[in-house]
């Protein structure tokens, strides 16, 4: 097709047609899985490379999400609210990258970096020429989580009492300008983190991911026209609105509460409740979280884009068959997070946690009260944690800094019909373990023990998924951190099945002394010694027959 006949057809109307609407489905969210692929082949950290903690977006021109890559949904549900502090601050030009990781401006807790670009006619990588549009057609969007971001202890996931022990706060600032890299912002970046050559690979790898999601969407506009790949991407976030219209049509009018709690804060004792009240009208929802715990002094508090990114993952697994993650997904839900609280925390409360912790708690309390409507639907807790463990010093071996992170597998709950699954990330994680052969290689550690904890899953009908025991030797003197829920509320049972079994963790030092330590903390490990980790198994469905 020509470049004439591609403008007459971008001028005449469009009509819809379902085929076509699938197809486009297909194509927004073929570009954003392309964008991971791009972002774990080239990045450098084992975190992003090996456990793919990462997500990507796909937003229209004015940042509304088309599609999302099958990532991270703590990642996917509050990526929006990044993209309009991007939007908010910058009017971005072609070649433009914004970087950010506030908290309090769209982010979610430090480690996670939220990289946004424009596509423009020439990409994100050339600059306007005569007679090109200054609007972009897209933006693309991608957030990973470095493995160390500075702050207090390594990894970036300490149990700091504010966000400013926590690591480098990054307001919404340009680090690329009309395709070139701004090194002055750069270094000012890595000065204050742990490892700087690999952050700064792991920079380069976003931002190569943001070009090849440009590529893409230009490649789609070069065939089909700028008018019917924007017309569709509208209809898909009204296709989507729809779908979950009609998923909460099934679910009876009424209102349906429930409470959990976290463990603790690790600064002071006692649970942290969170309370909700779901109700349904018709085909819309209202999800509201007032009674829950004020903000507190440990790690643990959520900000709201990460309430937001919880509820939409639980409604989202409501919606029957493949649908598109846009946007139209939160038309019909309305979300109340009491500003000050746990789940809406205010500057400048620390917040680590709050991405990994309280996300899960969050998801575990919202299906709670999901069950009293739809029982034959909802499963049993799982887990509950992402059980958050961090280690870093000086390797010895080569007199480098090193920092590694890893979240660690465990239990999921039951199912009415199936049991749970054993040893599997769930809810809001969608990461993998760090293989032993590449945590080996690429740290001065050694994985002593990696195995599934059998019987830690609840009884029931259907049984709950067990967790598993991950033990891991420091070949160096390091600084550990362990950020970890479900030790002492265990996960829970529905419908008469029990609960799974709650999590343990325990330090083993080189002459074979073994503590049990809390699941939030901060401990300096001697080379030789071990940290034990015995994640929490999933809760059971239903009551045994007698």
């Amino acid at each position: 097709m020509s470049r004439k006949e591609r403008g007459a057809r971008a001028g005449s109307a469009v009509r819809f047609d379902p085929t076509t609407l699938e197809i486009y489905r297909a194509l927004y969210t073929s570009v954003a899985e392309e964008m991971g692929i791009a972002l774990r082949r080239t990045a450098f950290s084992p975190n992003i490379k090996e456990r793919r903690d990462y997500s990507c977006a796909v937003f229209n021109a004015e940042g509304r999400v088309i599609s999302q890559g099958d990532h991270m949904p703590v990642h996917l549900g509050s990526m929006p609210m990044a993209v309009a502090a991007a939007l908010h601050a910058f009017k971005l030009a072609p070649g433009d990258v914004v970087a950010l990781n506030d908290p309090f401006a769209g982010g979610t807790h430090l480690p996670d970096v939220t990289l946004v670009a424009g596509v423009f006619q020439e990409g994100i990588g050339g600059r306007k020429r005569n007679g090109s549009s200054s609007r972009p057609l897209f933006f693309v969007a991608n957030r990973a989580h470095h493995a160390d971001i500075g702050g207090a202890t390594p990894g970036s996931m300490g149990m700091a009492t504010d966000v400013y022990g926590e690591g480098l706060r990054i307001p919404p600032v340009r680090v690329v300008r009309g395709g070139v890299v701004d090194e002055e912002m750069m270094r000012l970046v890595l000065a204050n983190v742990r490892g700087a050559p690999e952050r700064r690979a792991d920079f380069e790898a976003q931002i190569g991911s943001l070009k090849t999601g440009a590529a893409r969407l230009l490649e789609i506009v070069e065939r089909r026209g700028s008018r019917e790949a924007l017309s569709y991407a509208s209809h898909l976030i009204e296709y989507s609105a729809r779908l979950m219209r009609r998923a909460i049509a099934e679910i009876p009018d009424g209102s349906y509460t429930a409470e959990d709690a976290l463990d603790d804060d690790g600064v002071t004792k006692g649970e942290i409740p969170i309370r909700v009240r779901v109700e349904i009208s018709g085909e819309s929802a209202r999800v509201d979280f007032s009674g829950s715990s004020a903000q507190v002094s440990g790690a643990i508090n959520a900000v709201e884009a990460i309430t937001v990114s919880a509820v939409s993952y639980v409604f989202r697994c409501l919606v029957k068959g493949d649908v598109p993650a846009s946007a139209g997904l939160m038309e019909p839900i309305e979300v109340f997070a009491p500003p000050g609280t746990i789940v809406n925390a205010t500057h400048p409360a620390s917040v680590a946690g709050g991405n990994v912790e309280t996300s899960q708690r969050i998801v575990d309390v919202l299906f709670r009260a999901l069950s009293k409507a739809l029982p034959d639907r909802i499963p049993a807790a799982s887990q509950g944690t992402m059980n958050n463990l961090t280690m870093g010093g000086m390797d010895t071996r080569t007199g480098a800094e090193f920092a590694y992170y890893e979240t660690v597998a465990g239990g999921m709950g039951a199912r009415p019909s199936t049991n749970g699954m054993s040893a599997v990330h769930t809810h809001m994680t969608n990461s993998l373990n760090t293989p032993a052969e590449a945590l080996e290689y690429a740290y001065p550690l050694r994985v002593r023990e990696y195995s599934i904890r059998r019987g830690s899953g609840g009884k029931g009908k259907t049984r709950g998924g067990d967790g598993v025991v991950r033990e891991i030797e420091t070949l160096a003197p390091a600084r550990m951190s362990l950020l970890a829920d479900r030790r002492a509320r265990a996960p829970y049972g529905l419908d008469g099945g029990e609960d799974g079994q709650a999590g343990r963790d325990f330090i083993i030092e080189p002459v074979g002394a073994r503590r049990r330590i809390s699941s939030k903390g901060n401990w300096q490990m001697k080379a030789g010694a071990r940290v034990r980790i015995e994640t929490p198994g999933g809760g059971g469905h239903g009551q045994l027959d007698s």
